[in-house]
């Protein structure tokens, strides 16, 4: 196989919605928005009812918010961890990813979402030492698997101890890097993801069908997450060495752009009844 062949693969890998990652149980706050009367306020078109525009409106705030919020710490993590570059010291790699997880933990301002982010980012790093890490070892081409192996366990360690949390968007930083995976390619699948996570949830809830879900995903996900990639992709966090700077030298880091999700989604645990964990 070519390498484009190779990462082709990897992606049609990392979209499968079977893999044990704890995303079937999260809504990324759908169902508190939903609860609290907000998914109705939108209004309907001659096409579609109040229930689906909202469901869109939502998706497209969500989406705006994790992509502000979230790459830079999948890039942070991702170069940390990328196989064909030249790797740091474990030590001081493990303490970067540290740091990083610590800012994003400091940026989650509600319960709810660190919840979710940390138990689906455990997952992650699980499902790499359980299920990619033998087969990434065992090639004789890439024995810098070795070392990235040797820094998942440290990290999955540190977790256990306590002494950092394990958040989505830097698990998933790290499983693309140690896949091989390019940043590009990284951070449009996060996005993709999480929009197909969101229509997965509200199917569940029934705010919108199997079919219009699969339309909305083609038609209406493809051009947001493009042209959010396409703004945030150079966003860093600058707790990572040489990280990219503008022209003037500035860094434009990570940014929380929608209160009123984060605030909605704190009252998620005040329900009556709940289907989803966020």
């Amino acid at each position: 196989m070519e390498q484009n062949d190779d990462e082709t693969y990897i992606l049609l890998v990392l979209a499968d919605s079977n893999l044990p990652t704890g995303a079937f149980v999260a809504s990324s706050g759908l169902e508190s928005y939903t609860t609290h009367g907000f998914l109705s306020l939108s209004p309907a078109t001659p096409t579609s009812n109040s229930r689906t525009e909202g469901t869109l409106a939502f998706i497209r705030d969500s989406l705006h918010t994790y992509a502000y919020s979230a790459l830079a710490f999948v890039s942070g993590a991702h170069a940390l961890v990328a196989p064909f570059s030249l790797p740091p010291p474990l030590d001081e790699a493990l303490a970067s990813l540290i740091s990083l997880d610590a800012l994003y933990e400091s940026m989650t301002l509600n319960h709810v979402a660190r919840r979710a982010s940390t138990a689906q980012g455990v997952a992650l790093l699980a499902l790499y030492t359980k299920a990619f890490a033998t087969s990434a070892s065992a090639s004789a081409s890439r024995p810098e698997s070795l070392s990235v192996a040797s820094l998942v366990d440290k990290l999955k360690l540190a977790i256990r101890r306590g002494e950092t949390h394990g958040h989505l968007p830097l698990c998933w930083g790290v499983l693309t890097g140690a896949l091989g995976l390019s940043l590009a390619r990284a951070q449009h699948l996060a996005l993709f993801l999480h929009a197909r996570s969101l229509l997965s949830a509200a199917v569940r809830m029934n705010t919108v069908g199997p079919y219009l879900a699969q339309q909305i995903l083609l038609r209406d996900v493809r051009p947001i997450v493009e042209g959010l990639v396409s703004q945030c992709g150079s966003l860093r966090t600058g707790t990572v060495a040489n990280e990219h700077r503008d022209e003037l030298g500035y860094l434009n880091g990570p940014a929380t752009t929608w209160p009123l999700g984060e605030i909605i989604a704190t009252r998620h645990d005040l329900q009556h009844s709940r289907m989803f964990n966020s």
